[in-house]
């Protein structure tokens, strides 16, 4: 009996080990993923009211606390899973300054995100009370901010992990999405479906693996080839990605296509030329290099 206990008290611990705080992070960063997306999603469908004004309540229910509606389902489900982000955040900060382990600089990130979240809140309630354009955008750039903590500090915690090949991947997923982003952009406009709700949310979808891909590449890159040509040349790739999202979102206004597009065209540069300075260094080093771990 003792000796089953123990190897339970073993398997469990391993467990935990295994699905440790870099898997908490990494859910964290993906529920504020889709609570960004679905914040798209409702404001592309025009349902952002659609609770007649409530919150937290919606329209139906006990308490007029259940969607009434399809429109108000958009409006309901972000509230929803915007409530499990914000536990997750919670969670997050109170495991990584609590446990010795995390990296300080990852426990600064993710506290920082928790102090902004109930900003946040505060910025969604007033989007619903009174749905003026700067508290929207207000409320969509400190989602980004939020979004951008987390990615750093899950990036940090799994870099050990990750090679020159997540590098490459990262590099690759920003060169793909790029065109893509400007297809879907008001300045080129290609309709892929016949819902424009639907179209928005793919190209912030986009955009998310876009920033995403930068900061991967970038961070990695640095450790990676620190003192080289790649990772001075991706340090560029952040900002570069902040400026095709900010003009990105602008673009219906053809005096901001420009800088949207140059923006466009000089981060597409700085992936290509971070792959080749990649790629250069990789070859140098021969595969068993340590810049193949």
């Amino acid at each position: 009996m003792s000796t089953q206990n123990t190897t339970a008290r073993l398997d469990a611990r391993s467990l935990i080990d295994r699905f440790g705080f870099p898997h908490l992070l990494a859910t964290t960063l993906a529920l504020v993923a889709a609570t960004i997306l679905l914040g798209v999603a409702t404001k592309a469908t025009g349902s952002g009211l659609a609770c007649e004004a409530n919150w937290p309540q919606c329209d139906a229910g006990p308490y007029n606390l259940l969607p009434a509606s399809v429109p108000s389902f958009y409006e309901w489900i972000h509230r929803f899973v915007a409530m499990f982000a914000g536990f997750a955040i919670i969670g997050s900060a109170i495991a990584a300054w609590r446990s010795p382990e995390v990296d300080r600089r990852v426990a600064s990130l993710v506290v920082l995100g928790m102090v902004l979240t109930p900003v946040q809140v505060v910025l969604g309630r007033e989007t619903v009370l009174q749905y003026q354009m700067d508290i929207l955008s207000l409320h969509f750039w400190t989602a980004v901010l939020i979004f951008t903590l987390f990615v750093v500090a899950t990036v940090l915690v799994w870099e050990p992990r990750l090679s020159t090949t997540h590098v490459v991947a990262a590099i690759g997923i920003g060169i793909v999405a790029l065109p893509i982003h400007v297809a879907l952009s008001p300045v080129v406009g290609i309709e892929i479906t016949n819902d424009p709700s639907t179209e928005q949310l793919i190209q912030y979808a986009i955009t998310l693996a876009l920033f995403g891909s930068a900061i991967v590449a970038t961070i990695v890159g640095r450790n990676r080839f620190a003192g080289r040509p790649a990772a001075t040349t991706l340090l560029a790739a952040p900002p570069l990605a902040v400026a095709v999202l900010y003009f990105g979102r602008q673009a219906t206004n053809p005096t901001l296509e420009v800088p949207y597009l140059a923006a466009t065209v000089a981060l597409l540069a700085v992936f290509l030329a971070g792959g080749w300075f990649v790629r250069a260094a990789s070859g140098s080093r021969g595969s068993a290099g340590p810049l193949s771990r």
